[in-house]
């Protein structure tokens, strides 16, 4: 099936965008969204250099500079469509914004907030840094579910005052956790082709797996890093608008 192509037109130029078809929910919204013109008029209004930059907000049209935006959406969520390793936080990629694990263990993604990845290039020294930062980060996870399924147990040693016991259980969950983390080492190395495209290409590999990527630019990347270079006020916001005027679907 042929992918779908996207032309951003923003007051900096035009962005070409291929919509990939192994995130079916998230393209077809995307076209839906366009189709009916969501986007026209829309702005970036977070800006962040070697990072990203996002638009999609609904409520930014013609907003004030005084107004805080970032919360607009369309009432609905789209649900996370996670293709890792194939589809990855490279250097422009088009992402789905969402809202945090707190309130959205899910990770499904906004219906309108998107971003494009600008990120940057990666030493092998960094990535073995973030992929230990990765790794203790799913012990702790680990770690604390063992901890919850065990908590009747735990609260009934720590009010017999079984000291020893307690310290013989943690022993025991610490193992677990070690065997478990072992296990789904994977989710926390990189692959060698993705290492290597972080550290030539660059991006952002720590959104990985967190954040749905559903396509990527094809055409016009110079003008999403002209985006990224503008001044931007302490929300992140440019100081002047950086617009998009429509989008249009290439058949």
């Amino acid at each position: 099936m042929k992918e779908t192509i996207a032309i951003m037109h923003t007051s900096l130029g035009d962005i070409s965008l291929k919509l990939y078809n192994e995130t079916p929910l998230h393209r077809d919204n995307f076209v839906k969204l366009v189709k009916e013109g969501t986007y026209d008029g829309l702005l970036f209004h977070r800006v962040i250099k070697d990072f990203m930059v996002q638009g999609g907000d609904v409520t930014s049209k013609d907003a004030p500079m005084s107004k805080s935006l970032g919360g607009g959406d369309l009432g609905y969520t789209v649900p996370a469509e996670f293709v890792y390793p194939k589809h990855f936080h490279k250097r422009g990629a088009l992402c789905a914004a969402r809202t945090g694990d707190e309130v959205n263990p899910e990770r499904a993604s906004s219906a309108s907030q998107f971003y494009i990845v600008t990120g940057k290039k990666y030493s092998e020294g960094e990535l073995k840094q973030m992929e230990k930062q990765l790794e203790n980060r799913l012990k702790q996870s680990i770690f604390a579910r063992l901890q919850a399924e065990n908590k009747a147990k735990i609260m009934q040693l720590y009010r017999n005052g079984e000291k020893d016991e307690l310290a013989v259980l943690r022993d025991t969950l610490v193992g677990k956790t070690e065997l478990e983390a072992e296990k789904r080492k994977g989710e926390t190395r990189l692959p060698d082709e993705l290492r290597e495209a972080y550290m030539t290409v660059g991006g952002v590999p720590f959104l990985d797996n967190q954040y749905t990527v559903y396509g990527e630019v094809v055409e016009g990347m110079d003008v999403v890093d002209a985006i990224q270079k503008v001044k931007t006020n302490k929300q992140d916001r440019p100081l002047e608008n950086v617009v998009i005027k429509s989008v249009e679907l290439v058949e």
